[in-house]
């Protein structure tokens, strides 16, 4: 099975026409212009494709209407599914920026070697994103700023950082 990235999360149904309002999880909105199909997977993990017929924003939030779901009750059954795409269909992206599914279990160490712990989630905060990084006694919060996280090294999964005074309190 190849490796998906998530772009939105269907929230709601709108109208009666089995349209959908997705949460959009991209930083590329623009992408859905072009879309045709996306990958559905529910909690379980399981997928299915669907077809988009089609689809516009409204409210920072975008609204899908898919193939074969034509009533309120059809639409329903596509609630709370993360729609993706292929791994290899994601955005291109700067050498200094990083998907932050890419960044989930990285290694985390202290330029000195020491290790802190692995990443476990990236929390948006509207300014500097933050890992949530879990060592072995507890959490740590390190914000993802070119200052502190000196190296980032996604093929080896692994991010070198060089915290402030106070930062870390082991």
């Amino acid at each position: 099975m190849s490796e998906l990235v998530a772009i939105a999360r269907l929230v709601r149904s709108r109208g009666i026409k089995g349209e959908l309002v997705a949460e959009i999880l991209t930083d590329f909105p623009e992408r859905f212009e072009l879309l045709k199909t996306v990958i559905s997977v529910n909690p379980q993990g399981d997928r299915r494709e669907l077809k988009i017929e089609k689809s516009w924003f409204q409210s920072g939030r975008i609204v899908l209407k898919f193939e074969g779901y034509d009533s309120i009750e059809s639409a329903e059954t596509l609630r709370n599914l993360e729609l993706c795409v292929p791994e290899s269909d994601a955005v291109g992206l700067a050498s200094d920026e990083f998907f932050e599914w890419s960044l989930k279990g990285c290694e985390v160490e202290n330029v000195d070697g020491t290790v802190i712990g692995t990443v476990s989630e990236v929390m948006r905060t509207g300014g500097t994103d933050l890992l949530v990084v879990k060592g072995a006694a507890k959490e740590y919060l390190i914000p993802f700023a070119e200052s502190i996280c000196t190296e980032v090294d996604i093929d080896n999964k692994l991010i070198k950082v060089d915290p402030p005074d106070g930062l870390l309190d082991f």
